[in-house]
């Protein structure tokens, strides 16, 4: 390492003692290139990693994969771990988002080496630039960015060298100490490394080190630094000057090792670190994008950044999940070459898994009716002990439970007139009320609209043990005490997402348009047992035969909200083989029962033994999704209109999305359901939306309208006046308008808050009911803008 860094950074001189040789049992690949370089005595015998969040945006559930993997590979092997963040970009990078990161990462479990910031590595990266330039090495490039662009050539074709490649180091030089003192405009000129530009690796043909952002403050260093250091050229160093023997990326950043390592051997780096790549994580129902997230937070498609259905750490953390069990995911995820997606099933049964040994059970009724005791003497309350867990769980905690004349059970726990196979309350059946007496319903009491208001019942004595012979019951059921019942708001939280797979990226669908409708349901009437007095925000519980709930900061003692943080098995389980018989939402909430497994993938098995032939072409040579693949081949309907459409020229996996997502949804609960279109006219609408004739938004509604019969696909468009808006005469209305309507936003905007663009696109996208094009809208408001 250069003497000078040694005298900036006099901390990487202090290092640990060696991890004893038994260290680390757990394996992973990056785990055995440890031991591997351990083992052979590279870097001194020391571990030393790193996490390098860029602070611009909160963490998320991906985060914590990569959060686990640093933090546990340096515990594992006796070694250091920094948090670092990577702020270089000033246009998007504020302070809230590093002490929103520094908060969850210690929430997750976890306590940092060092606490640092690329920007602390201004100085001493703009020296390495400086001996690069006089080694020559790098140079000051004065084209644009469009010719830059140009000039780097394609993956099949080279890059040709800029006019000012082979430009004097001095002239450089003093082109690198303009930009420096804020002498030059931005866009005027880059420094750029010297490489080849004929490299088979487009990352290798001169990338850029330095670009101007004259006007840009920076949250930390203000306007004191008019240049900022591009990715590759801070990331490797920063890692360097930190003593990191292993930086760990995922692996979009595989091709950028290449120049990781160049920049490091130019910069005279003795022992560098190593950059090793490994599989990001992918959840099915879920968007892990930044850019995507923060869309949906300024659209208020949700409520913020900790809105409990959101896949932040914030967000996660609020629905009541705890860090263990994300940990415990992580730890399932494993880390590997490979890029798959991985079941969301897995995450919330590690949740299921960690809370059922942690979370007391209580009982709460979310849809109350009034049930008469008769037979109770009128103001006798008689307190049960009640245990807070099952047997199976060695706690004894338990908690008192008042039994009196009146109490509430679930509406949906009584039928008049019930069904073959029904265990519950119904008029002359008996039931045990959860941890009480067995009690037999005699009387139904309804109001002057026939609606069912009060069952009157009679109760059995003798059958508080559970063990005495009570005669027949039909089943348990729980229960609360009218009277001293708590009301409370229960939030029943679900997947923020109704299909497996909402980012399709460029090409397909917008992502919004997957949103689950039923995501957040509010109950405001329900009742929970007294013993959740004082509950306090953050606390768990389970809710038998609901699922685990936890208490929200917006409780109160006098209105107590409960978040659901996962159901007590998967409602979701069967609903990419059988949409059509996917329980009501209403239904799923009280479904209950064993079997806490995660989600299983569709595989050949599961398809009908006269489909499967055909569902291995579709997913196998189409390329089509598991679900998207089954739904097809087990129905001839489907079958025959996903043939029609390729014939016609659409890409399979439209066609296919259109069909096992939007048409099974279309046809669910009709009576008689057949598409009254052929493949053509889908073929057509998948051609309008490739060719921008029709927003995917409005795509959708033209779709049902072809469902209804209404016609093609450009008939009910014109019909309709669905055409994509595009074209200043078209845009510009709706741009002013929106414009006009958030001058606040507009000053936050050009005083640097430029993440605001997204909420102005979306404001437009709202005006223009999903009809403008994004992309034009994007760029109108960027001139708008400035």
């Amino acid at each position: 390492m250069p003497a000078a860094f040694r005298v900036a950074f006099p901390f990487l001189m202090d290092r640990p003692d060696p991890p004893p040789p038994d260290a680390a049992a757990r394996g992973d690949f990056i785990r055995e290139i440890v031991r591997a370089d351990l083992a052979a005595g590279r870097h001194g015998g020391r571990v030393a990693t790193r996490f390098p969040p860029e602070p611009n945006g909160y963490l998320h559930i991906g985060h914590a994969k990569s959060i686990c993997l640093n933090f546990g590979i340096a515990r594992e092997f006796a070694g250091l771990c920094n948090l670092r963040m990577d702020d270089t970009n000033p246009e998007t990078e504020d302070l809230e988002y590093v002490e929103a990161i520094q908060d969850d990462v210690r929430w997750l479990g976890f306590a940092w080496d060092g606490m640092f910031h690329a920007s602390d590595y201004f100085e001493p990266l703009y020296e390495v630039a400086v001996r690069l330039v006089r080694a020559g090495k790098a140079y000051v490039d004065e084209l644009s960015e469009d010719e830059i662009r140009a000039y780097r050539g394609t993956v099949t074709e080279p890059g040709r060298e800029s006019p000012c490649r082979d430009r004097p180091a001095e002239e450089s030089l003093a082109l690198l100490a303009r930009m420096r003192r804020g002498e030059l405009p931005d866009g005027s000129c880059v420094l750029r490394a010297k490489i080849d530009m004929a490299a088979e690796n487009m990352k290798m043909r001169d990338p850029l080190l330095y670009r101007i952002r004259r006007e840009a403050e920076h949250y930390r260093r203000g306007r004191e630094w008019p240049i900022y250091p591009l990715y590759d050229f801070a990331h490797g160093l920063s890692d360097a000057f930190e003593g990191i023997t292993h930086s760990l990326c995922t692996l979009e950043f595989e091709n950028n090792r290449e120049i990781y390592d160049w920049l490091l051997a130019a910069a005279g780096i003795e022992d560098p670190p190593r950059q090793i790549e490994f599989a990001r994580l992918a959840l099915t129902y879920t968007v892990l994008s930044k850019r995507k997230l923060l869309q949906l937070v300024e659209e208020g498609g949700v409520a913020g950044w900790d809105d409990p259905r959101m896949p932040t750490l914030r967000g996660l953390r609020r629905r009541g999940c705890t860090p263990e069990a994300i940990r415990a995911f992580c730890d399932a995820v494993g880390v590997t070459k490979a890029q798959t997606v991985v079941d969301v099933g897995l995450l919330e049964h590690a949740i299921r898994d960690d809370l059922n040994a942690k979370a007391p059970r209580v009982l709460a009724v979310l849809r109350p009716l009034r049930v008469v005791v008769e037979s109770w003497p009128e103001g006798r309350v008689e307190t049960l002990d009640a245990p807070s867990f099952p047997r199976e769980i060695p706690r004894p905690e338990s908690r008192p439970l008042p039994f009196e004349r009146v109490v509430y059970i679930e509406r949906d726990d009584f039928s008049e007139a019930p069904p073959k196979g029904y265990k519950r309350l119904a008029p002359g059946r008996r039931v045990r009320l959860r941890h009480a007496y067995v009690v037999e319903c005699r009387e139904v009491v309804k109001d002057e609209r026939g609606e069912i208001v009060e069952l009157r019942c009679v109760h059995d004595a003798g059958s508080l043990d559970p063990g005495a012979d009570a005669g027949r019951i039909a089943g348990t059921i729980h229960w609360a005490p009218a009277s001293s019942a708590l009301p409370a708001e229960v939030r029943l939280y679900d997947r923020l997402f109704a299909d497996p797979e909402p980012d399709r990226g460029k090409g397909g669908p917008d992502f919004r348009s997957f949103l689950n409708p039923d995501s957040l349901r509010v109950v405001a009437g329900a009742r929970v047992e007294p013993s959740l007095a004082g509950a306090a925000p953050g606390e768990r519980f389970q809710f038998e035969r609901h699922g685990y709930f936890a208490v929200d900061p917006d409780s109160t003692p006098e209105r107590l909200v409960f978040n659901r943080i996962v159901a007590l098995r998967d409602p979701w389980a069967r609903r990419p083989a059988e949409p059509e018989k996917a329980a009501p939402a209403a239904a799923r909430d009280q479904e209950a029962g064993k079997g806490e497994k995660p989600e299983k993938a569709i595989d050949v098995d599961d398809v009908a033994p006269a489909a499967r032939e055909r569902f291995r072409d579709l997913r196998d040579e189409h390329g089509l999704l598991p679900h998207e693949a089954r739904t097809v081949a087990e129905d001839e309907r489907y079958s025959r209109l996903f043939d029609e459409a390729t014939a016609a020229g659409a890409v399979s996996r439209a066609a296919a999305s259109w069909i096992a997502n939007d048409l099974v949804r279309e046809l669910r609960g009709r009576p008689s359901p057949t598409p009254l279109f052929d493949g053509a006219a889908l073929a057509e609408l998948v051609a309008m939306v490739e060719a921008g004739e029709v927003t995917t938004t409005a795509a959708r509604e033209v779709f049902a309208a072809m469902v209804a019969g209404e016609g093609g696909p450009r008939a009910i468009v014109e019909a309709r006046g669905l055409g994509a808006l595009a074209g200043e005469a078209a845009l510009a209305p709706h741009v002013e308008s929106v414009l006009a309507a958030h001058p606040s936003q507009i000053e936050a905007y050009r005083a640097g808050k430029t993440a605001l663009l997204g909420f102005f696109v979306g404001q437009v996208m709202k005006a223009t009911a999903g009809r403008a094009d994004a992309a034009a809208v994007q760029e109108m408001l960027a001139k708008r803008l400035g």
